[in-house]
């Protein structure tokens, strides 16, 4: 392995709850929060009570829960449903040049594995905040190129930082840790044929469950002393020369290293859709006013975008609740008639409706100067809307709410939180888990919060 991929790992393998400022915590509580409300939400989904009832019928029986339900399994299967239901409707958090969504995948690796082990609430926040910080660095080495080649980088990077974290919160030696990382490596796959236009399926609410599932296992076979190549980042054929090639950049490995950590850099999402489209929507809701229009008021509606947002999001006509999550046109018309912020809006029935897709086939995308050279470091689009009657409205954005340069304050992700977990939880219930995640670092164990994740 390069020496880049050891140092960072040296680095995470001495870290100590002491060593972390307070700021750095807390953020990370936050990364569990959010992930556990999006977990709650996207329990009842069919592709969650699916994997669920198959790992239920087929994991080994062992400590660890699954949200939602009212049993336990071994860590890695628990992993895997949480994960899904975590990245289960687009809600999950995201490193933004990085192009990775974090939490669903360590969040969920990192309690499983700490709940298997009785581990206690710092080390499990330590597991956390190491996963994270590998997650969003090997992202970063990796640049744009393996998204656009069709891979999806969550499926790709996650399995790695999962199994960091789960490393970390094992205590690992830093040679166990490596090996984790190079059987991780092995694992890592998961291409974007969702967002290809011919309906998504459930494939990619799967894509951070496995992940997960996988981090926990390569670092349980690690510590049983299941040996990996020492290449499988840096070497040839190793991670970065595959998936990147001489676009790879490891020296983002280590740059910078315990400056900024990625924990307080997350996008928190507010939309349940694409983080590309996240910025139209947004402006949209602001240019049209508090109440949405009717279809047949709007004259012209042109978005302004990065070319790569214009490729993978410009399905005008998605065919279910993932192409329509995922499709710029539809999700503009929802901002201009409906409320994007409501999950419902996103159902198989939301999405017939022929009035907003007759809408939505007359949104006109381009690639915009600024947002093109933005990308991917910002996530913004440019917005034109004409009413009929003549009325003209524009706007520009960069960040989207929630993203690192503008984020969500403390308030406003609790009360996501609570707005998420209504689906399936009381709001005492709610306040309950809150309040214990709240109080992760002087907590003996996990096991107060995840009793309260269950049924």
């Amino acid at each position: 392995m390069g020496n880049r991929t050891r140092e960072l790992l040296d680095f995470l393998h001495t870290l100590e709850i002491d060593r972390v400022s307070p700021s750095v915590i807390d953020a990370a509580q936050n990364c569990v929060l959010d992930t556990l409300g999006c977990a709650l939400f996207g329990s009842p989904e069919p592709w969650s009570r699916i994997m669920a009832a198959e790992m239920l019928a087929e994991a080994p029986r062992g400590n660890s829960t699954i949200v939602g339900e009212g049993a336990t399994v071994a860590a890695p299967a628990a992993a895997l449903c949480n994960g899904t239901a975590a990245h289960g409707f687009e809600l999950d958090d995201h490193l933004d040049e990085a192009i990775v969504h974090p939490g669903a995948i360590i969040v969920s690796a990192v309690l499983a594995a700490a709940e298997a082990i009785d581990a206690s609430g710092a080390r499990m926040l330590l597991g956390v905040i190491a996963g994270y910080e590998f997650a969003n660095r090997l992202g970063l080495a990796m640049g744009v190129t393996p998204s656009q080649r069709g891979w999806h980088k969550t499926a790709v990077v996650g399995p790695v930082g999962a199994a960091v974290g789960v490393a970390k919160l094992m205590k690992l030696s830093v040679e166990q840790m490596q090996c984790a990382v190079g059987l991780a490596c092995a694992t890592a796959s998961g291409t974007k044929a969702f967002a290809a236009g011919e309906g998504g399926g459930m494939e990619k609410r799967m894509h951070a469950g496995r992940a997960a599932e996988a981090g926990v296992r390569m670092a349980q076979l690690a510590e049983r002393g299941f040996t990996a190549p020492p290449g499988a980042i840096e070497g040839k054929f190793g991670l970065l020369d595959v998936m990147a090639g001489t676009a790879a950049k490891p020296e983002l490995l280590t740059e910078g290293l315990g400056r900024r950590w990625a924990v307080e850099r997350v996008y928190i999402k507010l939309y349940p859709c694409c983080a590309w489209i996240q910025a139209a929507a947004q402006q949209l809701v602001e240019l049209r006013g508090p109440e949405p229009l009717f279809p047949e008021a709007v004259k012209t509606i042109c978005v302004g975008v990065s070319a790569y947002a214009k490729t993978q999001n410009g399905n005008p006509s998605p065919q279910d609740t993932m192409g329509a999550q995922f499709s710029i046109p539809f999700c503009v018309a929802l901002a201009l008639t409906g409320d994007p912020a409501d999950p419902a809006a996103y159902s198989d029935e939301a999405i017939a409706d022929e009035a907003r897709r007759r809408l939505a086939q007359r949104v006109e995308i381009f690639v915009d100067e600024e947002m093109e050279a933005a990308y991917p470091r910002h996530y913004g689009a440019r917005v034109e809307l004409e009413l009929v009657g003549g009325k003209r409205m524009s706007a520009a954005r960069l960040d989207p709410h929630g993203m690192p340069d503008d984020p969500c304050t403390r308030e406003e992700l609790e009360q996501k939180f609570m707005r998420l977990t209504r689906r399936v939880k009381s709001d005492a219930e709610a306040a309950q888990i809150l309040s214990e995640v709240r109080q992760l670092a002087g907590a003996g164990n996990v096991r107060r919060l995840t009793g309260l994740l269950g049924k």
